[in-house]
């Protein structure tokens, strides 16, 4: 099982980052790791003072497929859950200076908290699924998937020119603007539509 993650696929998120909008996604990945699950709580490395939490609808991959066409894509998943892609942002803007890799600030253990997963069977139109981030009891981070830059179908059909997909990998399909630092004490509830899917502490 693999971790692939799209990289600012929400051009305000993008911005509030001052990174260009891409014209293809950006592509990293996190190793199984990094994933965290059942509401455990996340423990805040030592080795980073700027952690920032990045809500995001996941996707699973439900069959093996290679250089997989756009109008197939919807084929090759059945379930989507939400998850958070923790990124140790003082690391990544150092590497971003350098021009190195990303994987030492999106790649730490347990950086990857994850829900379970529903079928996707249960939402009438793929394209506008809301989905929300509170820290605190207060609104964080609020989304729609009208507004990525790429379709889940879309990712699909271009990591699979890259990447075979085998069935359980896992797709972080990228996060909406409003990412901030997370501290020691908080708590953070994410939801999917009204359903809240995920909440834990940051210890």
């Amino acid at each position: 099982m693999k971790i692939i993650a799209i990289g600012r696929n929400y051009a305000e998120h993008a911005k509030e980052l001052n990174n260009p909008v891409p014209g293809v996604p950006v592509i990293f990945m996190k190793p199984d790791t990094a994933l965290l699950k059942d509401n455990k709580p996340f423990y805040h490395p030592d080795f980073s003072e700027d952690i920032h939490h990045e809500i995001e609808i996941v996707i699973k991959i439900s069959k093996e497929g290679k250089h997989i066409s756009e109008q197939f894509a919807n084929n090759y998943f059945e379930e989507i859950a939400l998850g958070v892609d923790f990124t140790a942002r003082d690391i990544q803007s150092r590497h971003k200076e350098k021009g190195l890799p990303w994987e030492l600030a999106k790649a730490f253990d347990n950086s990857a908290p994850i829900s379970a997963f529903v079928p996707k069977a249960q939402f009438a139109d793929l394209k506008n699924i809301n989905f929300k981030l509170d820290v605190n009891g207060g609104e964080r981070q609020t989304g729609n998937t009208s507004n990525m830059l790429f379709s889940f179908q879309y990712i699909i059909a271009f990591v699979s020119k890259y990447i075979t997909l085998k069935k359980g990998d896992l797709i972080f399909t990228g996060t909406p603007q409003g990412v901030a630092k997370v501290n020691v004490g908080d708590r953070l509830e994410g939801y999917l539509e009204d359903v809240k899917m995920l909440d834990f502490l940051v210890k």
